[in-house]
Parts: C-alpha cells; structure tokens; sequence
C-alpha cells in the first residue's frame, strides 16, 4: 500500500504540469502539438468541393496584361466572364481610388454580377480613414442576427479590430455584400484558423467566406450554443475565440484558373454556372502567400478551404474535455501497469502499444468524423508519466537488490544471486509455502576434537572444514541457512527456483564428502584428527520467508518438514553412514544415483514412519555393496534370519559394512526388519 502510494503522490505534479500546459497553450508545447497533430490531412483523402473555383491573377495574366495592379477596366474583362457565378468573392482590396471612368468600369463589371462579396482588411492599426458614407454602406453587410444573440452566451468572444481598410465607396457600393477577408495565425504561425466574424466599431462582420454562404444559400447565420453556429442547418464549431479549425486538403485537390484564361475566353462563363468563384492574387510580389499545414499556398485558398469543408461537411469539430482525459488516461497507464506487471520491458511495451492503438482510432474518428483530438499532449502525458514510474522503480529495484545483495550474498552462488537481484519478485520475503530439499550435516565426536586443541585452533579448523563444505552448498545450488555450531543447513529451491532441487541437494551431500576425504588427507599430514560428519536430507513442502523480530529477521525455513531433515541427519550414526535421506527425496530424484533402503523409521513426535535410504558414492565399490546388501535384505524380510545372518556377516567381512553390522545386531536381538521407533531426538 504504502508503495501504491508513492507512485500515485509522484504522478499529481505530472498530471498538474500536463494539464497546465494544454489549457493554457504553453509555448513552444502548443506548436509542438499543432505540427504533431498536422498528420490529420497527410491521412485524409477527402474529395474538395466541385462548387468552389479559385481565379487567380497569376504569372501568365501578369505576364500578358503587366503588373499588378493593373488598370480596372482589364480586371473587368475576367469580371465579365463570371457573370454565371453564383457569388464571386473578391480577395483583393481597391483602397485608393483611380480615375472616375477606370473605378465606373470595374464596379459595373461588379454590380452586373448575381452576387458579389468585397473584402476588406480589419486591422488593429492603419492610416485610411473611412467616411461615414462608407460605414453605412459597409453596415449593410453586418450580422445582425447573430449579434442580437451573442449576449446570451458568454463564450466565445468573437476577435475585434480597431481599424479598416476598404474599398473605395464606388467598388463598396457596387458589391452585394462586404466580408472581412482577415485571417489569424496559431502559434506556430501556420494559418488553421478561420473566422466565422469579427467586431468592428461595435459592430459584427461575417468574414469573406460566411458571406459567400449567406449569399450561396440565401441564409443568415445564427448561433445555436455557445459553440456553435449554423448556417443552412450546417453546424459550425467554434473555439473559444469564435475561430474554425480549417480542415485542408491535399494540394492537388485545389482547382485553380488562371485570370487570363476567363479574361480570354479559354474557359468558358458557362463553366463558373452555380459556383462560387473566389477572385485572388498569386502572383510573386502582389499576391499573399500563406504558411498551412500542408505548405506554403495562396492566401485565397484559406477562404476556399473553410467554404468547402461547409458544402462538403468536412468541418472539423474538437471535443473540448476528450484530450483532458487522455491526458489523466495516459499519467496513471505506467501506473496501473507497474501494479501487474515486473519486467520493464513489458510494461514499456504496453505503454507504446496503447498509445499506438488510442493513436489510431483517434486519427481513425478524425478520418471519419472529423474530430479534431490532440495526442501530442497526451503523449507527454505518458512520456512524463513513465518515466516518473520507472525511476521509482529502478530506485526500489536498485534498493532492492541491494538489500537482496547484502542479505544473500554470503549465502547463495554468485549466479544464483545475480538471478535474485535480475528477478526480484521471484522471492516472497513475507513468507510462503514452498517445496525445497533441507540438507542438515554434523560433526560427530566434535566434543573430542575440540577437547584436544586449543579455540584458536578449534576456530581454524572450522573454517577450514566449513569452507568446503558451503562451497558444495553454493555450487549445486543451494542456499546456506546457518551455521549452527559444527553443524551446517541449506536448503534448495529457494529463494531462487531450483527444479530439479533434490537432485541438486543429493549432488551437494556427495560433494561434501568427497571434499571432505580430500581435507582430511591434509589434516592427516598436519597430524590433525580426521572429521567424520554425517548429512541428512528430506523434501517437503514448508515455511520459507524473512523470520525473526522487528530488530531482526533471518530469511530461513520452518516446518515438520525441516525438523525431519533434523532428526534423519542425527540417524546417520546409528547405521554408520554418512548421508541419510528419506523417500520425499527419493520419489523427487530424476537423475540416476546410488542409494539403497535402510528401514521405515517413526521420529520422535511423528506417527507415521518414514522409509529411509542411504546416499552412496557412484562407485563400482558401492553398486556391489548395493546388490550383496539387497540380497540379504530380501531374505532378512522373508524372515530367513539365518541365511540373512550369513549374507549379512559376509558384506561386514568384505566390506566393513556398517549398515549390514546393524541389520546383524538386529537379527542377533531376534528382531525383524520393520519399523524402527526413535525413542529421542
């Protein structure tokens, strides 16, 4: 609980830093998340609209007709050819009169138009002043519905301007309507953004674009909530500024005419019939080219963008919380995962999976239901998020393993303890039940040994015959429980999983002896008596975990099961041998070894007796002894004592036998083989 609870303490400032981020569209993360998000119309393959057409005075028609601007009477001649137009917006401003006769030409060509939208600039400085005749033509044009509903919504706040450029009063006056053709730049300074309207002296003017729809549908625009307006019963959603995220095309998609192909006669009136035709300028040097997302274009294409994605229906809408909760979705994922999985491989892999797979089905809603969902943010979020997470988690593990380092180290092999520290949640130091083979060893007649030396002898000694002895532990496997006196306990399988662990158990009691005979040749040359030990081994099923009191605690085992392994370790002296183990280890073994049956005995404090075998060295010596004890062991449990006798006293003489000298001093007692009582421990 408490370790649930740092993690989730560390993520609220991620959350927080996130959050603050996104809604207060900190720089340069706003652009990052705009450009990231810029994909949007890499992936769509959305069909423009056949009713929009661009004109653009471009290099060919200033080529033929010299530069901009050119004399009115010559932008008459293309004016002419669009009369069949439904609506034609003009994307250029006359803000300074010519001659009489040249301003007459052009607004005639104008006027003689179905509809026409002029545009003018709002703008937050300029020098032209405006006269009040021009302000009550250009008040014709406001939208003064939608303005009678703004205050009943709070938000959004359409943008303002203080001043104006515009038309001179006889291009003015000869327009059907006038539209602002101001556009806003996002952070990035990419134009995305269109208005729907803007203010101007007080007064609400639809944009270029609006007013080519107003016209085109014989409709006003109205508000239909505080995020949204409509025109036509087509919806349009809003931002908080009263801006539309304008949802471009691919640039082939665009159909651009040159001015001097309608101006000639190439493309004939007939083809502009029911369109909307926006008139604008692309020459280098006169007209106004625009950074979007999908490049550098024509500043006109940003109008003809918005007007499409209305007749089309690919106006996008943005879910204003959706990103929000991505982002809570996305801080507390690592979180979550580091609760159910232990390996950071797979938790980080999770973490790029659900994100690619919440990435696609956002691009996939933007692809179909034009749903505007950033996952820039969110992907901070995660980034952030994750690694918050994995530092705690390194730091816990790399205290951990420490811990483990410093617990085990003295106890277990060195491969055995880089498995531990690699895999630390393989051990449950809490304490669990688990099956493992308990190995106890013992020095016999160390009262005698002791008795003829000096401690500081007696010491040497000891760790001489120890050191061996836990390397046997720790090379099969083994962990070294403790040292208890001259006696010696490990146990196998834990904390680290040993499979085959009697197996393991009955390689490592071998191994003691036969470095023990090796030890006792050089004591013998130092004229140091010979140690003779006894080792006993049992499998079963007991408590392994950290035991102990608050001050401290011992990683250790306990059970029935242990203190079996106790008892068949001290019943080694009564056969005469030197490793006892017990049928739980016998039925475990999967490996060829050497053993043979001793007798079932029944331990102090346990009912049931257990069946015991002796552990022999894989010898030639020890197969013949095996056959020739068996034999006898056979006749001895078909009650013909005096064949047994024979064959047992036969295996004594040849072979010193001490297993065979107990089943004689049976027999001589008249005793049958059967279960063995041990009276004490």
């Amino acid at each position: 609980m408490k370790d649930k609870l740092l993690y989730f303490v560390a993520l609220i400032p991620v959350l927080i830093i996130v959050l603050v981020l996104q809604i207060y569209k900190v720089e340069p993360f706003e652009s990052f998340s705009l450009r990231f998000n810029d994909i949007n119309f890499e992936l769509q393959d959305k069909e423009i609209s056949k009713d929009v057409v661009f004109v653009a005075v471009d290099e060919p028609s200033v080529n033929t007709y010299g530069r901009w601007p050119w004399k009115r009477e010559k932008l008459a001649l293309g004016v002419n050819n669009l009369s069949q137009a439904d609506v034609v917006l003009m994307d250029m401003i006359f803000s300074e009169p010519t001659s009489e006769e040249q301003d007459a030409i052009l607004g005639e060509s104008i006027s003689n138009l179905n509809a026409s939208v002029c545009g003018f600039f709002l703008r937050h400085n300029a020098t032209q002043g405006i006269t009040d005749d021009e302000l009550d033509v250009l008040s014709d044009s406001s939208l003064d519905l939608l303005q009678s509903q703004v205050a009943k919504y709070s938000n959004p706040h359409f943008p303002s301007a203080e001043f104006a450029e515009m038309n001179i009063l006889p291009i003015l006056e000869s327009c059907t309507l006038s539209g602002s053709f101001s556009t806003f730049r996002a952070s990035d300074d990419k134009f995305r953004l269109y208005p729907v309207a803007m203010y101007f002296q007080n007064i609400l003017y639809p944009s270029l674009g609006i007013q080519g729809l107003r016209l085109k549908f014989n409709k006003d625009i109205s508000r239909v909530d505080a995020h949204h307006v409509q025109i036509n019963d087509k919806k349009i959603s809003l931002n908080d500024d009263g801006l539309v995220l304008v949802n471009f095309y691919k640039r082939d998609q665009y159909k651009i005419i040159s001015f001097l192909d309608v101006a000639t006669g190439v493309v004939k009136p007939e083809y502009f019939k029911g369109k909307i035709v926006i008139l604008g300028i692309t020459e280098v040097g006169s007209g106004d080219i625009v950074s979007t997302p999908i490049g550098s274009i024509p500043g006109p294409l940003v109008h003809y963008t918005f007007i499409s994605n209305l007749l089309q229906g690919h106006l996008i809408s943005e879910p204003k919380m959706v990103s929000s909760w991505l982002i809570v979705f996305f801080v507390f994922l690592p979180f979550v995962l580091v609760l159910f999985f232990s390996k950071i491989f797979h938790r980080v892999l999770i973490d790029i999976l659900v994100y690619f797979l919440v990435y696609i089905f956002i691009r996939y809603l933007f692809i179909s239901e034009m749903l505007y969902i950033d996952l820039f943010f969110p992907l901070i979020a995660l980034f952030l998020s994750a690694a918050t997470v994995e530092g705690i988690a390194f730091t816990k593990q790399e205290n951990r393993g420490k811990f483990l380092k410093d617990t085990f180290s003295s106890y277990l092999s060195g491969d055995l303890l880089n498995q531990l520290i690699a895999n630390p949640d393989s051990i449950k130091l809490g304490g669990e039940k688990k099956e493992l083979t308990i190995l106890f060893s013992d020095i016999r007649g160390f009262t005698t040994i002791s008795e003829s030396m000096t401690p500081e002898k007696l010491i040497e000694i000891l760790n001489r015959y120890f050191t061996p002895m836990t390397q046997s532990v720790l090379d099969n496997g083994g962990m070294l429980d403790k040292y208890i006196g001259d006696a010696v306990m490990a146990f196998f399988n834990a904390p680290v999983d040993v499979k085959q662990h009697a197996d393991a158990a009955c390689h490592s009691a071998l191994s003691m002896i036969k470095k023990l005979d090796a030890l006792n040749k050089v004591f013998e040359a130092e004229n140091i008596i010979p140690i003779r030990i006894g080792i006993g081994l049992n499998t079963a099923e007991v408590i392994v975990g950290n035991i102990g009191s608050d001050a401290k605690k011992d990683y250790t085992v306990i059970g029935d099961g242990v203190n079996l392994a106790s008892r068949v370790e001290g019943l080694t002296k009564n056969y005469t041998i030197q490793i006892l183990i017990t049928e739980f280890t016998v039925a475990k073994l999967t490996e060829k070894f050497i053993y043979r049956e001793i007798e079932p005995v029944k331990v102090k404090g346990k009912d049931e007796a257990v069946l015991l075998f002796e552990l022999m060295p894989d010898t030639e010596t020890s197969l013949e002894i095996k056959r020739h004890y068996e034999e006898a062991l056979d006749i001895y449990k078909g009650l013909d004592l005096q064949k047994a006798k024979a064959l047992f006293t036969q295996i004594v003489n040849d072979f010193d036998d001490g297993p065979s000298e107990y089943m004689l001093e049976k027999i001589q007692r008249n005793e049958h083989w059967g279960v063995h009582k041990m009276t004490t421990k």
